[in-house]
């Protein structure tokens, strides 16, 4: 599997970014973000399709690789994660672009894309975002939601609560980020797909960092994101309106994502009226690594479309 060159990027926000920049400098641009626990190798199979066309940017975030790890979990509140984004773009000389994510990386990318539309929440960034593809990745509003009402949603995110929980600080430090995997789900795997070997050696060498372990875990506890315990009353949650996402969107789900099931996308089309849905059954939540041809395939069809 091809390595990609990436290149040092120094940002207004403080934070440094080793990034992947590729393809004509001229076409239209796509920012590509990773999730948990990954890096910009999610996208390894949609650079090279894709960077004929497009110029393709996919940064390995804050937390992770060799980028800037801050140790503490207020440097990971989703602001600062959105704002690397803008700054990254500016920083590359990139006016507007369409956002891609997955996972973590997809929940940054509704943010992205809700602060930098058309009339979008930051003016500072409005109308810079002119698209967004979210890959496994739960609108917040919705995600919110489901952690308050439904059971099943609500006992796949138990691991969060593990996550940020100090008791786990010493696995952390013993074992990394596999160690707490392991703790965490209790043998259950989270998708049914599996890393081609010489993947699973970069994951483990990225996770020997125990300062990229404790800089990814930061991630959930930096989150204002409630995961209510299991015995906590099913109630409506206080969730104030939530603006709607004007810009056109293509939202992939892998329908065997255990982590996020389907029930996910109920009520999506209220807040993403632009908003195309392609479900890729018999996948796991990783699914640009798992079904890179039917990502590859919607997006195509999706940057496509006037």
């Amino acid at each position: 599997m091809r390595d990609f060159r990436q290149q040092r990027v120094a940002l207004t926000t403080g934070i440094e970014l080793d990034v992947v920049d590729i393809g004509p400098r001229d076409a239209p641009t796509l920012v590509f973000l990773h999730g948990f626990p990954e890096s910009h190798r999610t996208w390894r199979n949609q650079l090279p399709h894709f960077a004929t066309r497009f110029r393709c940017i996919a940064p390995d975030q804050r937390g992770y690789r060799g980028s800037s790890k801050p140790q503490d979990a207020e440097s990971y509140t989703p602001d600062k994660l959105i704002a690397d984004i803008f700054a990254l773009a500016d920083a590359l000389g990139v006016g507007e672009f369409t956002i891609v994510g997955h996972d973590w990386g997809g929940a940054i990318a509704w943010g992205v894309a809700l602060g930098g539309q058309p009339n979008g929440l930051h003016p500072a960034w409005s109308g810079r975002v002119t698209r967004a593809v979210i890959a496994n990745a739960p609108h917040p509003a919705i995600f919110q939601r489901l952690l308050f009402t439904n059971p099943q949603q609500r006992a796949a995110s138990q691991y969060i609560s593990i996550f940020r929980d100090p008791a786990s600080d010493p696995i952390i430090e013993e074992h990394g980020i596999a160690g707490i995997l392991a703790h965490a789900f209790a043998g259950r795997v989270p998708s049914g797909g599996i890393q081609p070997p010489d993947e699973i050696a970069r994951l483990l060498k990225d996770w020997e960092d125990r300062d990229a372990c404790r800089a990814m875990i930061n991630w959930y506890r930096g989150s204002p994101s409630i995961v209510p315990a299991m015995d906590a009353p099913y109630v409506e949650p206080p969730v104030p309106p939530f603006p709607k996402l004007t810009i056109p969107a293509l939202v992939i789900w892998a329908l065997e994502d255990v982590a996020l099931p389907p029930c996910n996308l109920d009520g999506i089309v209220d807040l993403v009226p632009a908003v195309r849905i392609v479900h890729v059954p018999d996948c796991g939540h990783f699914v640009p690594w798992e079904a890179p041809d039917a990502v590859n395939a919607a997006m195509d069809d999706f940057l496509m479309t006037d």
